[in-house]
């Protein structure tokens, strides 16, 4: 994963026959876990520490196995206590299969005693 200067979160990956849903591409839950980890990690990221409240999923079109996909997500706006996300999934030929946003609410002190980095958070 690779996070750019203008704070957009980039991964590719590829899934396997152990993400299967229908025949020859991936559950839906595999799509919604992945946006669910770039969108909060986006948001971790730039330095917050959030759970996530809401997730909402839109399937345009299903992600096929064994072949290379990219996901990307991005703050779209930060509120006092919560902070809202957006993600898609891309297939090889650019096509949007899968977006969502997030909604992730500030809660440090479920992390208080988290080991971060090597160093206490």
């Amino acid at each position: 994963m690779y996070v750019d200067d203008e704070g957009v979160l980039t991964s590719e990956f590829t899934l396997s026959d152990r993400h299967q849903g229908p025949p020859g591409h991936a559950h839906g839950g595999a799509s919604a876990a992945i946006l669910d980890e770039v969108m909060g990690l986006v948001v971790w990221a730039a330095g917050h520490k959030v759970l996530a409240a809401n997730i909402n999923i839109n399937y345009r079109k299903p992600l096929p196995l064994h072949q290379p996909l990219l996901a990307e997500a991005r703050i779209t706006e930060v509120a006092e206590r919560k902070i809202i996300s957006e993600g898609k999934i891309i297939l090889p030929d650019s096509t949007v299969a899968v977006e969502g946003s997030g909604v992730y609410v500030i809660a440090s002190r479920f992390f208080e005693k988290a080991i971060m980095n090597g160093a206490n958070s």
